[in-house]
């Protein structure tokens, strides 16, 4: 029997890390939905019409994610992901993964209240936006690129926007979500914490 684990929030929530670790703790297949757009906004700013690209997006099209987490890429994908014929295109993607065998942590900005409204376990993991830039621009100076906090704070506060005032399926956590603000608690303990959520899922 399928088990699927949906897992929405902002960027730099840390949904990501938390998805991988619940995924790999209770042995669940895991897709990062976000890539799925990033991929298409890739594609469109190489020129592409991004419903084009949505409908023709393969797993090739994944398999370098270190180029797509740049930030133009993902303003790009922010953009794409309003436009309601790219997200039709990329929803049977996510659904058939979502009911694959042995179960699946998808994490996204509307798994539970639109891929997967039946997920057996739904999380939305939040921080403030302020801890969420600083997360943000520690990474990308990681990897050598250049910004300001300000400039960081200022984008992460547009895509919050974005992502939320959309018409076509908005970022919002679902009614039956368990809610995880990661502002004050580190790694460890947001995992813990999504860990302990799921499994009390898995209970009932």
């Amino acid at each position: 029997m399928s088990f699927t684990v949906a897992i929405d929030g902002p960027a730099a929530s840390g949904k990501g890390t938390i998805s991988r670790a619940v995924a790999a703790h209770f042995g669940l297949g895991h897709l990062d939905t976000g890539l799925l757009y990033r991929a298409v906004g890739k594609r469109m700013l190489d020129g592409e019409a991004p419903a084009e690209a949505a409908a023709t997006l393969t797993a090739d099209h994944l398999a370098d994610p270190d180029s797509l987490r740049g930030p133009d890429v993902a303003q790009a994908a922010s953009k794409v992901a309003a436009i309601p014929e790219v997200r039709a295109a990329l929803v049977d993607f996510q659904r058939a993964y979502a009911r694959r065998a042995g179960g699946a942590v998808l994490d996204g900005r509307d798994i539970g209240t639109v891929i997967c409204p039946n997920a057996e376990a739904k999380l939305f993991v939040t921080a403030s936006p302020e801890v969420r830039a600083g997360r943000r621009h520690a990474e990308l100076l990681e990897r050598g690129l250049e910004t300001t906090y300000e400039a960081v704070l200022a984008d992460v506060q547009e895509r919050d926007a974005r992502d939320a005032g959309r018409s076509a399926a908005p970022m919002a956590m679902a009614d039956d979500a368990v809610l995880i603000d990661t502002s004050t608690l580190s790694i460890e303990e947001a995992v813990a914490a999504a860990i302990a959520a799921v499994e009390a899922r898995r209970r009932r």
